[in-house]
């Protein structure tokens, strides 16, 4: 998961920052520690995501460890759906100039998730660790169908209900 991953802030490929533990490790055990202790966890990424990625499993994994958001610049069309799948949240930015505004020990929330429907975006709130807080607006690219796949947990959780 992620090995592979050119990361801006460690400038290391498949690293990441602990933000529990304030230290850099690779990004698996950063994500096993965070699902052992319940942590959901956000991917910040830069364009094009998921190029390359169009098998299941580039999205169950992120899934099985915790991720809930992945926030990109824009994404490779297959990999946005296999995200949606899996019940993860494929979002881009509206203004793709917020990249810049993150920082690696920013902490990252959503403001209107409990609203969220095939027309209502989600704002992201950003808090620095200084105090500062910014929105971000997003887009996100969901059908009324696929929003049932996240609120089920995932498409296989819906279709199963459906079967029952």
């Amino acid at each position: 998961m992620y090995s592979g991953a050119d990361n801006e802030f460690t400038n290391s490929i498949g690293e990441a920052i602990n933000l529990e533990q304030n230290k850099t490790e690779p990004i698996y055990d950063v994500a096993k520690y965070y699902k052992k202790n319940n942590i959901g966890w956000i991917v910040i990424a830069d364009e094009n995501y998921g190029e390359g990625s169009s098998r299941e499993h580039a999205a169950m994994e992120p899934r099985f460890m915790g991720c809930k958001i992945i926030l990109a610049k824009s994404f490779a069309r297959i990999a946005q759906t296999n995200l949606k799948k899996q019940g993860i949240i494929p979002l881009t930015f509206k203004n793709k100039e917020d990249y810049d505004l993150i920082d690696p020990y920013d902490e990252v929330s959503t403001k209107n998730l409990e609203e969220f429907n095939a027309e209502n975006n989600i704002i992201l709130i950003l808090k620095k660790p200084d105090g500062q807080v910014h929105q971000i607006e997003t887009i996100h690219s969901f059908s009324p169908n696929q929003i049932g796949w996240f609120k089920a947990g995932s498409a296989l959780n819906q279709i199963s209900k459906n079967i029952n």
